[in-house]
């Protein structure tokens, strides 16, 4: 049966057919998404929720643990941790890959509703959840600050005008606001005063509440209007505050102005956001939000003179939807933002801070080069063994086809431009060409044969259709284990292996219909038989004759006699041209394939020789596997980098921002930055007060000469010099797994139900870890020295005086607990009315003795009456993992050393240094890089037994499979050998390209041991069988190897940006290929003789036929 013959046939159908799939695929290439990875949706909800003045342990023991238990419950519930700190509670919800994010989250608010009656009564706010996906970073940063206005007045701009209508810009997720300053009006008390008044403080709170109101006042109904009683009983600003009667004393009233100060001010005074522009030497050329959108004409608004110090700033943090185009969305909002810039005023500042999509584009703009690029080099390797135009264009023509029409499918899918996608395309050019090239050499082959085009068409595809067919179909089965990956990692490489897979199947149908159709129509002859015709044509021009095209003697003899004869025409030169590439290439071939003939005949006749070199090589392949460093993802250069800096417990706010403005002030004038937003003060990425973090954003890549892991190496020295602040610098890494927020890049949990156990041997541990030579950064999320004030009640007293411990804490909440009193109801937001004592009175702990509490007799009862003050130490925030006390550990790895390398060494480490009541385990990338390394080996051998399955079913045979496959040790050698040359670990990429080795090297065997097996049934001997395999496939094999070879290349070279990412799959491809491309023209001869021998003798003794 001839698959191709009725395509051969039918040109018109067969050029229809594939018009209109070029015209599909260039259609759905316009529709597809541009982002930097696949689309992973990793269902994780963050639930926040705020007791204002509330100690850490109470915030864990209070609202944590009741949400956990409810939570708990829910199904499909993976991991759930929780950070527990001054006032506030966070809790991170990660649900299986599986589950449905809108049916989690109606699930944790049914959990919040169910729990609620376990939480305190006095919480402003119910808690509250929204959507995060930790894989997916904000696609733009846009920061706001005035030299002019106060930042509340910036911040109304950023939450009410820009955060609301950027939130409905279609693909935007969330935006976040980091450094909010949203406008309250503080009241600060004198406690001094409110003694001297006689005024206790719960008495202040009662008249705030009373005297800010904002009721329903009614309506009017008359005969013939009506009329809506309206009431000036909200109070808007500090001004109106300060007159509020508190108390009336000898007939006149008490104001609140009296007893303290009253202030326009911020919601929360103890965070703060500063930004550093961008650098005017390195935007001279234009503004970066109009990078790569000339349509988009934004005025750059930075007029204030920053010092060392940066300029104070509210900064929007935007997310994308899930599966939207990066490109898209931060094109759509960056054209609002013209819009935008009129409706604030001139005095507000807005700056693009970082724009993600600037990477990506750039990326995927080195990506779609490396494709072109590949597609040259594979069409001139055709070119440089076939010497023939036409013969070159015809297999040249599966390379565009095959990629444009898996854009279609792409589509269909649901997947988008990427660099895995990308990568895949770019890795299937190789591929994609090896099955036209292997029909049109056997066309080729026929027609030197002596058959014409059409003849030579028909009986080249019935004779090497099936060997295409096994190619294609076995080397797509390489990446069915793939598909069946599990974790983040496998929705990451399935879109990967699938896109591969449809470029390879598409590859296969043009191969065996398009290629051998157009080869019956327009392939031109072979070339010793066009040099004859080129010999002639220059004859008869060069004599002037018009007599036969046959009478060459004549011609050339007219050319010499005639010596005024016109230069040879251009095309003559040409013809010469490619006469002389042919001879001198066709020499240079024959001397090749003619070293190839000895070194076969040696390897044959020295069979024994061979094996035990085939056997060594096994196990060197084994040993280099199980000493190679082992990685997870390599880093990724996004031109950002953050820094997470951490300082004493006992800091004030004041000192924190002293420290963190030094740390910026010093990384913004490294050359190699561009920017920096900094923030401190505990919420948002921020667990705790004595916490910051800086936004690092890089030059592009072409204007400094260091990468983003070279920067960090280079400033971490630098900032180190700061006293009293540490500084955790780190490369985002490129597959961001868990939502955890930690200081580094790998965590290490420690879990027990005993939490003094706990803190007992956890700092141990951490001091052990320090002391590893390949850990840098370590550091640990245990803060339990915060200076505490102890205010032990003494009830007895209390209760004589007729107070309760209910009044006492209420008291000292109102004092000291940044309590909201009262709330101011505006048009276009609420606003909080806070009331507290002034900042002198909370600076020790004897300014407690001033505060008294309303006895039920009317006298003030002076705190120490009641009361005893101490000093003590407790935790700064306390951490839960799956309702376990945790504490987790994180740590980077110093330039050089490996995942895998450490690994061992800290659980090793915890097993000398803890109980065994204290559980431990990586968390993030460490633990999935532990998953995954678990899953390798049995992946590679999924792979292998999948390929042996499918070629045992094409070859209808157990031995020739085994044959085919004989030469896949020679490529793992040669893919570990490349990496460890390079001192490049084996990570997921490399592990991938070992995988892909399986599909290649094995073509190489499918051609030999098919056509092998012809000559077989054609009588030859197993020897001399293969050994005219081995010449006749000589061209073929190494044409696709080449092809191969060109098409991995320039991912091998890590050129343009993003490819560090790239390159370990591309060492191993190029090293394994190279390698195993020179043994397996020997070893899978010698293997098939000795496979084909043993068949034999088993048929002969266990197969035999019985009569019946």
């Amino acid at each position: 049966m001839n698959i191709s013959e009725l395509f051969i046939r039918r040109p018109i159908m067969t050029t229809l057919v594939m018009v209109g799939i070029l015209i599909f695929g260039l259609i759905s290439y316009q529709q597809l998404p541009v982002s930097d990875l696949p689309n992973v949706d990793y269902p994780t909800l963050q639930v926040t929720a705020n007791l204002p003045g509330a100690s850490p342990e109470t915030m864990a023991a209070s609202v944590a643990t009741p949400l956990e238990q409810q939570f708990s419950s829910i199904a499909g519930l993976s991991s759930m941790n929780s950070t527990s700190s001054l006032g506030t509670t966070q809790l991170t919800l990660q649900f299986d890959l599986n589950r449905d994010i809108d049916g989690a989250a109606q699930d944790v608010q049914s959990a919040i509703a169910k729990g609620a009656k376990q939480l305190p009564t006095n919480m402003p706010n119910p808690p509250s959840y929204r959507k995060v996906n930790p894989a997916d970073q904000p696609v733009l940063y846009i920061s706001l600050n005035s030299s002019i206005l106060p930042l509340s007045t910036v911040d109304k701009y950023a939450e009410t005008l820009l955060a609301q209508r950027l939130s409905m810009v279609d693909g935007v997720a969330q935006v976040q606001v980091f450094g909010s300053q949203k406008y309250a009006v503080r009241i600060q008390l004198d406690p001094e005063a409110l003694s001297v008044k006689g005024i206790g403080i719960d008495e202040v709170a009662t008249a705030i509440a009373n005297g800010n109101v904002n009721l329903p006042t009614g309506t009017l109904y008359g005969k013939q209007q009506n009329s809506t009683i309206q009431a000036n009983g909200q109070l808007n600003d500090a001004a109106s505050y300060r007159s509020l009667s508190v108390a009336y004393q000898n007939g006149a009233p008490v104001q609140l102005g009296e007893l303290g100060q009253v202030l326009d001010s911020v919601e929360n005074d103890k965070i703060a956001s500063w930004y550093f522009p961008v650098k005017k030497e390195s935007k001279e050329a234009g503004d970066k939000s109009s990078i790569q959108n000339p349509k988009s004409k934004i005025v750059r608004l930075s007029g204030a003179e920053v010092q060392n110090s940066g300029v104070r700033a509210i900064v929007l943090a935007i997310q994308r939807q899930p599966g939207t185009n990066t490109v898209q969305v931060v094109d759509a909002i960056k054209k609002l933002l013209p819009s935008f810039r009129t409706q604030i005023p001139a005095a507000v500042n807005m700056d693009i801070l970082y724009d993600r999509s600037q990477s990506i584009r750039e990326s995927v703009d080195d990506v779609q080069f490396t494709l072109l690029l590949t597609i040259a080099l594979v069409v001139l390797v055709i070119f440089l063994f076939l010497r023939n135009i036409s013969a070159t264009v015809i297999p040249s023509l599966a390379v565009p086809l095959s990629i444009v029409a898996t854009f279609g499918v792409m589509v269909l899918l649901g997947f988008s431009l990427d660099n895995l996608s990308l990568m895949a395309l770019t890795l299937s050019v190789g591929f994609v060409v090896d099955d036209a090239v292997v029909m049109l050499e056997n066309i080729v082959r026929h027609m030197e044969m002596g058959e014409n085009r059409m003849e030579a068409a028909l009986n080249g595809s019935r004779e090497i259709g099936f060997t295409i067919l096994s190619m294609t179909i076995s080397l797509v089965a390489v990446f069915i284990p793939i598909l069946f990956m599990e974790g983040i990692l496998g929705r990451l490489f399935r879109e990967f292996a699938v896109t591969i897979s449809v470029a390879i199947l598409v590859s296969g149908v043009i191969s065996l219909s398009l290629t051998p159709m157009l080869c019956s129509r327009f392939l031109s002859p072979p070339h010793h038989e066009q040099e004859s015709e080129g010999d002639e044509e220059q004859g008869s021009s060069g004599a002037g004759e018009q007599g036969s095209r046959g009478d060459e003697e004549q011609g050339r003899e007219g050319e010499i006699l005639n010596s005024e004869s016109p230069p040879p025409s251009f095309k003559s030169r040409i013809k010469n041209f490619n006469r002389r590439l042919y001879n001198f290439s066709e020499n240079v071939f024959n001397v090749i394939l003619g070293g190839y003939d000895w070194s076969l005949k040696k390897s044959l006749k020295y069979h024994r020789t061979t094996m035990v070199i085939s056997g060594a090589i096994l196990v060197a392949t084994v040993y280099l596997f199980i000493i190679v460093p082992k990685g997870f993802v390599p880093n990724a250069d996004v031109g950002q980098i953050t820094a997470t800096t951490q300082a004493s417990e006992d800091i004030s706010f004041d000192e924190m921002v002293k420290h963190q403005q030094a740390v910026a002030a010093i990384a913004y004038r490294d050359p190699n930055v561009d920017s920096i937003n900094s923030s401190v003060g505990a919420g948002g990425p921020n667990a705790s007060a004595n916490a910051g973090r800086l936004l690092i954003e890089l030059k592009p890549r072409h204007e400094r000469r260091l990468s983003a892991d070279e920067v960090v190496q280079e400033l971490r020295p630098k900032l180190s010099v700061v006293p009293g602040i540490k500084v955790f610098l780190q490369n985002p890494p490129a597959i961001n797994v868990g939502g955890q927020q930690t200081k580094a890049q790998y965590q290490f949990t420690l879990q027990t139900p005993n939490i003094q156990e706990l803190y007992q041997y956890a700092p141990a541990l951490e001091e052990k870890l320090r002391s590893l030579s390949d850990l840098q950064d370590v550091n640990s999320d245990l803060q339990i020295k915060n200076p505490q004030v102890k205010v032990d009640i003494n009830r007895d007293h209390a209760s004589a005086l007729g107070l309760t411990a209910n009044q006492i804490e209420t008291a000292l909440s109102n004092a000291y607990g940044t309590r909201q009193v009262s709330t101011i109801y505006a048009p276009d937001s609420q606003y909080q009315v806070i009331m507290g004592v002034e900042p002198k009175y909370q600076q020790n702990a004897n300014a407690l003795d001033l505060l008294s509490v309303r006895a039920p007799s009317g006298q003030l009862v002076p705190l120490n009456a009641i009361a005893t003050l101490s000093k003590d130490v407790g935790p700064l925030t306390i951490n839960h993992k799956g309702q376990l006390a945790s504490v987790t550990f994180s740590f980077n790895l110093k330039p050089g050393v490996s995942l895998g390398n450490v690994t061992g060494k800290i659980e090793e480490l915890a097993r000398q240094t803890l109980p065994p009541t204290i559980s431990t385990g990586f968390q993030g990338s460490a633990q999935a890089f532990q998953s995954s390394i678990q899953g390798l080996g049995l992946l590679l051998l999924v792979a292998i037994l999948v390929i042996y399955i499918v070629l045992g079913i094409l070859y209808e045979n157990f031995i020739h499979p085994l044959t085919i496959l004989s030469s896949l040790p020679s490529a793992g050698f040669g893919a570990i050998l490349t990496l460890l040359l390079f001192q490049v670990d084996l990570n997921i990429y490399a592990f991938v390209g070992i995988i892909l080795l399986v599909g290649i090297v094995k073509k190489n065997g499918i051609m030999m041991v098919d056509f092998a097996i012809i000559a077989r049934h054609n009588g030859k001997t197993p020897y001399d069988a293969i050994y005219e395999a081995c010449l006749v496939r000589f061209r073929p094999i190494m044409m696709t190897t080449m092809a191969a070879l060109m098409g991995t290349l320039p991912i091998a070279l890590g050129l343009g940006a993003g490819a560090d990412t790239r390159r370990p799959l591309g060492l191993a491809v190029v090293g394994g290929l190279v390698f195993s491309q020179f043994l397996t023209l020997y070893l899978t001869p010698v293997f098939y003789t000795y496979m084909e021998s043993w068949q034999t003798k088993m048929k002969k003794r266990s197969w035999r036929k019985q009569p019946i």
